[in-house]
């Protein structure tokens, strides 16, 4: 029998426009200020990841700081694990970065982009909890899906996770 694991999917904050590449966009003034709510949100959850997977997009390391900075002195330490290939990966290669997971971490958080988050999202949940009809209205950027997770990372498939909550920052 698994532990109980909590996952937050994240989409990354609201990012500038225009850059040498949108590998490079960074986070626009309301991106650092949605990105810092969501942080502060996540810890008053008493939520405090013991692993985090962010895409190697500007934008996404940019959320992750932010978010880090806001969440408190408990966050300062926590390292990210930065992987290049979620920038341009399906919900598919998604899942199977989170399957990798060292079976020894119970809460984690993931940031990457569209449509690849909101698919993740939808997926995990299946449309089995209470508010997983949420998931199909959107995923803006700063949106957090919390999941609970029954299972071991390893077996972490469609509809084995229930949402729990959702929030989308507009600090």
């Amino acid at each position: 029998m698994s532990r109980q694991r909590r996952l937050v999917v994240m989409r990354h904050a609201k990012a500038e426009q225009a850059a040498s590449s949108d590998y490079e966009r960074a986070l626009a003034p309301q991106g650092r200020r949605d990105a810092s709510a969501a942080g502060r949100w996540l810890a008053g959850q008493g939520f405090l990841p013991d692993h985090v997977l962010v895409s190697g997009a500007r934008r996404t390391r940019e959320t992750w700081q932010h978010l880090r900075e806001a969440a408190g002195a408990d966050w300062v330490d926590l390292e990210a694990d930065y992987d290049r290939g979620l920038y341009a990966a399906g919900v598919d290669t998604a899942l199977d970065l989170l399957r990798l997971i060292d079976e020894a971490r119970e809460r984690v958080v993931v940031i990457a982009h569209n449509p690849t988050m909101a698919y993740l999202a939808q997926l995990l949940d299946g449309g089995e909890s209470d508010g997983g009809d949420q998931l199909t209205l959107g995923f803006p950027t700063s949106a957090a899906a919390v999941f609970d997770v029954p299972v071991n990372w390893a077996d972490l498939a469609p509809g084995t996770a229930r949402l729990s909550e959702l929030h989308v920052s507009r600090g």
